[in-house]
């Protein structure tokens, strides 16, 4: 699976009495299909997760998968304390047709989580998983970083793909981009070398069914069964290990420092100035890609780092997403908070 891009981060939207509004999340899907995303990361860390029961994060998943557009990458987040529970949402995901699931480190028993616990824990998941795994450190949620010998041991597993590293530190980037570079593989691509995602491998799989078809000057008037040529024509590329940064404020040094895309919280609120950094740093304008970063650092640094989700969610709905509320115990912002959103915003239209 290929990983560049970028990923929003997605939100999780709530009724005022805290139950799931999937209306809004299916009409949230439908126009971040409709922007330059690369795809899109469902139950993350901005996603509220930790909230969730396991029947509201199937249903999120159901939601995510039919209402987004067959070229987007789905990645779910399916990382649990647990190997048997991480595995059980793993395999619902790939029923659901996502393409890759993203594995935060388990922490609750931090003291105990020594680097053969760890190893264990993620060989045991990608053994097992039917996606490919996409390993996740998020330090400032977890209070644990995933070591880099520990993440460069990983990738040389077949069904570990890459990482999304939430450090904010380019430098560490740059350290497991050098700690994986021996680490290569082939993955399909479109004739215009983006993402074959499985849900356009389904669709070109039924489009390509044998079809009844009536044959132009035929005495007979019964039809002939046609199989009709595949519509998906790929090619193959070869990637490395693919390392996703988590951080807006650093996303053009992470991607100089060697990420291939990166999963972002303000990417939901403001898909659009993401992707423009991205956007210019791949067509090699530094100056650009520079300049388009500046843009980010004062919404990146204040509403998603210092003030949170429900900041996030009011910043995502000042350009025309459903935000609404975060689920308790997290507190909605007050007026001077709202203020505060809508002038760290007034630049960054979606």
């Amino acid at each position: 699976m290929l990983l560049e891009g970028i990923f929003p981060a997605l939100t999780t939207p709530f009724y005022s009495d805290g139950r799931l509004y999937l209306r809004k999340l299916e009409q949230n899907i439908e126009r971040y299909s409709r922007t330059p995303i690369a795809g899109m990361v469902v139950l993350g860390s901005t996603g509220e997760v930790v909230f969730l029961r396991e029947d509201e994060q199937v249903a999120v998943l159901e939601i995510v998968a039919e209402a987004a557009a067959p070229e987007k990458v789905l990645i779910a987040g399916v990382g649990q304390e647990s190997v048997v529970a991480t595995l059980a949402l793993a395999e619902r995901a790939a029923r659901l047709n996502y393409d890759a699931v993203l594995v935060r480190t388990p922490h609750y028993y931090r003291a105990q989580m020594r680097p053969a616990e760890m190893l264990h824990y993620y060989r045991a998941v990608a053994d097992a998983s039917p996606l490919p795994v996409l390993l996740y450190s998020v330090p400032a949620c977890t209070h644990y970083e995933l070591p880099i010998e520990l993440a460069a041991e990983l990738a040389h597993h077949p069904n570990v793909i890459g990482m999304k590293d939430s450090s904010n530190n380019p430098a560490r980037i740059a350290e497991l981009v050098r700690a994986t570079q021996n680490v290569k593989r082939t993955v399909s691509v479109t004739t215009t070398f983006a993402a074959v995602t499985e849900r356009m491998v389904q669709r070109s799989a039924r489009e390509s069914v044998t079809s009844l078809v009536q044959l132009e000057g035929a005495l007979s008037p019964a039809p002939v069964a046609v199989q009709l040529p595949p519509t998906l024509k790929t090619r193959s590329r070869s990637v490395g290990f693919q390392i996703l940064a988590g951080s807006a404020a650093s996303l053009h040094e992470s991607l100089q420092a060697g990420a291939t895309g990166a999963v972002l919280a303000l990417a939901s609120a403001a898909p659009q100035a993401c992707y423009e950094v991205f956007a210019a740093h791949r067509e090699l304008n530094p100056q650009l890609a520079s300049e388009k970063q500046q843009r980010l650092l004062p919404a990146a640094r204040r509403v998603v780092a210092e003030m949170g989700i429900p900041a996030v969610k009011y910043a995502a709905e000042l350009n025309g997403y459903f935000g609404g509320f975060a689920r308790a115990p997290l507190l909605p912002l007050t007026a001077q908070e709202k203020d505060e959103v809508m002038q760290l915003m007034a630049d960054l239209q979606a």
